[in-house]
């Protein structure tokens, strides 16, 4: 089974992020945006979900899997590779670090926060960039 999960690491946002600081996401349509849904997930709960339950549930509330179904929804999702938060929009567009504990435990960290800095300066933790949204 793949994983999502990192220990330790702190994924800083990406280079090509158009925010100067933290934004909480606004959704466009009528439903949730990943952005939104992710954000709203990992923020109300810091560090008591993996990157994979965060990944794996926004998919499942998204596609409408019944919660009787999940554990069987997710062994198959797991079973190829899924792309990471650095792919996430929160590090892409919305200016959000995600540091994830030594259990693998995730939380958001607003860019322009003294606790960003704190993170992006420390040696006690892995660094990762966000993916940028552009290949130049």
């Amino acid at each position: 089974m793949h994983t999502t999960n990192y220990d330790a690491t702190f994924i800083e946002v990406a280079d090509d992020c158009p925010v100067p600081e933290a934004t909480v996401p606004v959704d466009r349509g009528s439903a949730p945006s990943i952005a939104t849904m992710q954000f709203e997930m990992i923020a109300a709960h810091p560090y008591a979900f993996t990157s994979d339950e965060v990944i794996f549930e926004v998919f499942a509330e998204r596609a409408g899997i019944p919660a009787d179904q999940r554990p069987a929804a997710r062994e198959e999702y797991f079973s190829v590779g899924r792309a990471c938060l650095r792919a996430s929009p929160l590090g892409k567009r919305w200016g959000w670090g995600v540091h994830s504990d030594g259990d693998g435990r995730v939380a958001v960290v607003p860019l322009g926060s003294p606790e960003y800095d704190r993170l992006r300066e420390s040696a006690d933790v892995a660094h990762l960039k966000a993916m940028r949204s552009s290949r130049s």
